[in-house]
């Protein structure tokens, strides 16, 4: 007999909610949505100043986004950490 190698318990990356999936990624002026908890945030230095970069949660899907509130760069603002 042989036995087949393949796993039957593949993980399954969790999937984002919908509200989550229409966030735009990488636009400065770009919303959020009602259910993002705010977390924790930074200030890292630039050579242009201080940006400020704001961690928050999803209260339904548990996504992990990051707000880069940046002025100068037009494509900083939402990114997806973990999901």
């Amino acid at each position: 007999m042989t036995q087949d190698a393949t796993p039957t318990d593949t993980p399954k990356v969790a999937e984002m909610c919908d509200a989550c999936a229409g966030i735009q990624q990488h636009w400065r002026k770009a919303k959020g949505h009602p259910e993002l908890i705010q977390g924790t945030h930074r200030n890292v230095a630039h050579r242009h100043g201080s940006v400020t970069i704001t961690k928050y949660r999803c209260e339904r899907c548990g996504t992990v986004w990051e707000y880069e509130n940046n002025k100068v760069n037009r494509q900083a603002g939402w990114s997806v950490i973990a999901r």
